[in-house]
This record gives structure tokens, sequence and C-alpha cells, in this order.
């Protein structure tokens, strides 16, 4: 008796961007290899990405920040802007630069640094792909502690925003831990409740407020005032 036939996984569509050629053909090569990933082009700056992305379909766009003609910032604005399901990944040095933070606020879903191994890409490129961001708790909080002075503190910040009234009280107290760095976990233990109840409230806030991930929620956080750029590491 013949094995049924199995269906095969769609890969991931990924786009490349950055202007040292180098550096694509390296990730190329990893991504290459993985069965569920298929590299769909390489560009060397935000400009070739866009004219790009109007004849090749990406899933995910792996993007540098620092390139000649239109940066990342640019480039991910424009992306994340249009219509569509695709998702940037933003590439970035061991120190978090200053364009890190407002690509992230573009709708970027996270960054990931060009020296780490190969498996972080990989493992980055497929949490994306599933919907997660990928700015682990601890590195949001280093660069929320990084850019607080770019963030709204003190009589600058707005003491409420109407998009927050839509949460209940409970989902801003969960919104507040996220900002503060906490996983759910952490998260979980310090409201006494359970992990699953803790998805549900991230999921139901990223619903509410129209958000793409939980990055954009930190970010939506810190510039309503919700939570104050310099207690990123407080409660």
């Amino acid at each position: 008796m013949a094995e049924p036939e199995t269906q095969p996984q769609e890969a991931t569509r990924v786009l490349l961007v950055d202007d040292q050629e180098l550096v694509r053909t390296g990730f190329r090569m990893v991504l290459d290899s993985q069965p569920d990933m298929r590299v769909v082009g390489e560009a060397g700056d935000g400009v070739r990405a866009l004219e790009l992305l109007e004849t090749v379909e990406a899933d995910i766009v792996v993007l540098d920040v620092r390139m000649p003609r239109m940066d990342g910032v640019e480039a991910a604005r424009r992306i994340c802007a249009a219509d569509g399901d695709t998702r940037v990944l933003i590439l970035t040095t061991f120190d978090l630069d200053e364009y890190v933070y407002a690509a992230l606020r573009a709708g970027a879903s996270g960054f990931f640094l060009k020296d780490a191994p190969a498996a972080d890409l990989l493992s980055a490129i497929r949490a994306v792909r599933s919907g997660d961001a990928v700015v682990a708790p601890s590195a949001t909080r280093r660069l929320l502690d990084r850019f607080a002075g770019q963030l709204p503190s003190g009589d600058d910040a707005p003491v409420s925003h109407a998009s927050l009234d839509v949460l209940t009280p409970r989902e801003r107290e969960v919104l507040v831990l996220i900002a503060r760095g906490r996983s759910n976990t952490e998260i979980a233990e310090h409201l006494y409740v359970s992990g699953a109840t803790v998805k549900t409230h991230v999921r139901r806030i990223l619903t509410k407020l129209d958000l793409r991930d939980r990055v954009q929620a930190v970010v939506l956080a810190y510039e309503t005032g919700l939570v104050d750029a310099g207690s990123s590491g407080a409660g």
C-alpha cells in the first residue's frame, strides 16, 4: 500500500538588504541551506529593495540600517506602511546605534546582531514569520535604556492616550510590564496568573491597539507616557 504524499512546507521567502555583498552572501548560504527558507532577492540599499518588492513577494525583509541612497529606517517605514504581510528584521551592530529605535517605531518586528550565530538568525526569521517579535525582554530593556532620551518623559509625556482607553485595567497592567522588559513568565509570576492567561492578555492588547507585535506595544507604551522612559528596569 502506497504511503500518502505529504505536502511540502511552504518556504519562508526572504529578501536580503545590505550594502556589503559579503554579508549578503553569508546570509544567503545560511538561509538557502534550510528547507523552510528561500532567498528571493538581494539589494544593496533601500531604494533597490523597494524596487524588488514590486516584482517579487517576500515574507521577511532582512534589512541593514546604514546604507547609501535610502537607509534602513526609511525603507522599513515604507515596507511596513504598504499593504501586505511583509515583515522587517533590522540588522544592527553590537553597539545599538541610534537608528534602531526609529526603525522599530517605523514598524520593524525586531532586530538582531550582525555577528550573532547563524542559529540566531534562523530563529529570528522563524519567530517573525510566526507572528512574534524577536527582541528578547532583556534586549528591549537595554534598547530603551540606551534611547531613553528620545522617548517622552516627565512634563513632555502625555498622561494618557485615547487608544489606550480600549484596554481593561489588567491589560494596561500587562502592557506596562511588557514595556519594562518582563517576559511572559515573569509577568505571570508578578500577577499570580498562568502563562496561558498572560498570552491571552498580550494577544488582546495587540488586537485592540492594532499592533503587529510585542515590539510595537513597547514603543507605544513609552511614547504615550504609560511608562516613563527612565523606568524600564523598575517594578
